[in-house]
């Protein structure tokens, strides 16, 4: 299949909490793209008073478009760009990556709004997932596990880590080093499935360590590998489109 499917987070900036909003469903070979808002919607709007997206203003209709909405083709650096090459390699991505790949690795985060996007979790028969993402709240540690970061090496072996108490989300997934040092976390939407699996069993290391001139939240690229034997990721009314 071609078809691919992202989702998109949003943060209610008071309480700090993601949401997850929307799901693009996108096939590049056919120019095939599709919209919907998901169960997340409504609960960030109820909750937190989360305003509809100005291009996709019906909380219940179904979009389509043979173009990339611009939403997310904003959040992709622009090809004809000089440093586009070297953008797409601090992702660990090829120079012919697509748009989708892109927003699957950068997060589609910017410093002017409160949007992220992921990729669906795909699982193998054995319900073996792996995940990468760019690590949270790294500019958030203190100083001395700021200079663990920077000593961070590709192939690193990390720990996954539950704190079931987190003031901010009540529930958080912190990375460790295996000499305890504190640098970063999971997002918040991925804590749920992570939370299901075995974290004792869940293996995590480092992919790739950007230059320091790089924006906190695209400094450390890691992977995480486990299994979720008896449970769906992503999945629940959150996640399920308000368009059929």
């Amino acid at each position: 299949m071609s078809e691919r499917t992202l989702f998109l987070a949003w943060q209610d900036k008071r309480s700090r909490q993601w949401f997850p909003v929307g799901r693009l469903d996108a096939d590049v070979a056919k120019s095939a793209y599709r919209f919907r808002y998901t169960g997340g919607a409504k609960r960030a709007q109820r909750q937190s008073g989360f305003p509809l997206l100005l291009e996709f203003s019906d909380l219940r209709k179904d979009y389509r478009s043979k173009k990339l909405f611009p939403i997310f083709q904003n959040r992709v650096m622009n090809r004809k760009r000089p440093d586009f090459a070297d953008y797409v390699r601090g992702l660990d991505l090829p120079d012919d990556a697509d748009s989708i790949a892109i927003l699957s690795a950068n997060g589609g985060r910017r410093q002017t709004d409160s949007y992220e996007v992921f990729p669906k979790t795909e699982m193998d028969a054995d319900g073996c997932f792996q995940w990468r993402f760019f690590l949270h709240g790294s500019r958030h540690v203190d100083v001395e596990d700021r200079q663990r970061i920077e000593r961070l090496r590709p192939r690193e072996s990390l720990l996954v880590t539950l704190d079931r108490n987190n003031p901010a989300t009540d529930l958080a997934v912190e990375i460790r080093t295996k000499d305890n040092g504190m640098v970063g976390w999971a997002p918040d939407y991925l804590a749920r499935d992570l939370a299901a699996a075995e974290t004792a069993d869940c293996q995590a290391e480092v992919v790739r360590v950007n230059p320091r001139s790089t924006p906190w939240n695209h400094r450390v690229l890691i992977e995480v590998r486990g299994r979720l034997p008896d449970h769906e990721p992503m999945s629940g009314d959150d996640f399920e489109p308000l368009a059929p």
